[in-house]
């Protein structure tokens, strides 16, 4: 068996999308934190590993992988048989949708403003800029409203199994779950609202997210 190391501050909603991959798959795997709040991102150490200073990265024997689609791409072929990915390709289409929508529409507003304004400035003494939380609800919600029209599955997002778009998904939810705005942003979002009921439940979202 390989020898992984994944590196990420373990409250990281991109380093539990790959640690509820390795889960399901059963790797064994360590962690080791590098922290997004002191610097350990920004060290000519790590920025060897990732020249972005992001997280996470993934050690496989002395090799690196960078970049949260390449991580979970290469999990779930190495290690899971690609079990985690539909075998048909519109659904296989529709999880790299989920994925994108992920990256490039939900992140910022949902994790970089709801979650970091109402969860964790509070936290650090900070005040909350409310002004910055209205702007966020609106492209939180549209983006959660397109995930819903791509839901074919059930109890997941794309079938009755787990898949890398429900890995994707699952630690946002965690944290906007517990913001003042979830209501609002989830109001038009009845599958996505069943399936976070569902979803949360699971031991593995338990013991990564908990």
């Amino acid at each position: 068996m390989a020898n992984l190391t994944l590196y990420g501050t373990p409250i990281s909603t991109y380093v539990r999308t790959a640690r509820l991959l390795l889960a399901s798959a059963g790797v064994d795997y360590s962690l080791k934190d590098i922290g997004i709040f002191n610097g350990d991102t920004q060290t000519d150490d790590y920025l060897s590993k990732h020249p972005f200073g992001k997280i996470p990265t993934l050690e496989i024997d002395g090799d690196y992988i960078y970049e949260t689609d390449a991580i979970t791409l290469y999990i779930n072929e190495k290690f899971a048989d690609g079990r985690f990915s539909p075998s048909d390709l519109l659904a296989k289409a529709r999880m790299h949708q989920v994925m994108s929508i992920v990256n490039s529409y939900l992140y910022d507003p949902a994790v970089q403003t709801l979650t970091i304004e109402n969860l964790v400035k509070p936290q650090q003494g900070k005040e909350i800029d409310e002004q910055a939380v209205e702007a966020a609800i609106a492209p939180t919600q549209k983006a959660l409203e397109a995930i819903e029209t791509l839901f074919t599955g059930s109890p997941y997002i794309l079938g009755s199994s787990l898949s890398i778009a429900d890995f994707y998904l699952i630690p946002i939810f965690f944290y906007i779950s517990k913001t003042p705005q979830f209501q609002a942003v989830t109001a038009n979002t009845p599958k996505l609202t069943d399936w976070w009921d569902k979803a949360q439940a699971l031991d593995i979202v338990k013991e990564v997210c908990g």
